[in-house]
């Protein structure tokens, strides 16, 4: 068993409470769909902000959400470079999973695909 890291990340469109928790779920959602994880797998969840996302934390979602009440989470705001992608959420999930680095899937989604069109699905 190896510990990886799980990027992804999601834009909103206003800084707002719900939007912001809604984000924060589907883009968690969307890491553990694609990967084949459950929270018992997460050694931990860092997530970050852009400095324009000053609603609520983002880890509240998350500590809502079934079984992950007992996930260490960490919230931070994201370097703010001049000219980087506004309103944007980003989760690194460290997970013990047998994957190889190869096989772990990231998720970019809505604006956040720019930032890895690499690693964004369609």
């Amino acid at each position: 068993m190896n510990v990886r890291g799980i990027r992804g990340a999601i834009t909103v469109d206003v800084n707002e409470e719900q939007p912001i928790l809604q984000a924060t779920v589907e883009l968690l959602n969307g890491i553990v769909n694609a990967n084949g994880i459950v929270p018992g797998d997460i050694a931990s969840v860092f997530v970050t902000v852009t400095g324009d996302l000053d609603a609520t934390f983002p880890a509240r979602a998350i500590r809502a959400m079934a079984g992950w009440d007992l996930v260490p989470l960490m919230c931070a705001l994201e370097v703010p470079v001049k000219g980087s992608l506004a309103k944007c959420i980003r989760l690194m999930v460290l997970v013990n999973t047998e994957k190889t680095q190869e096989q772990v899937e990231h998720v970019y989604l809505a604006g956040a695909k720019a930032l890895r069109p690499d690693l964004a699905k369609a």
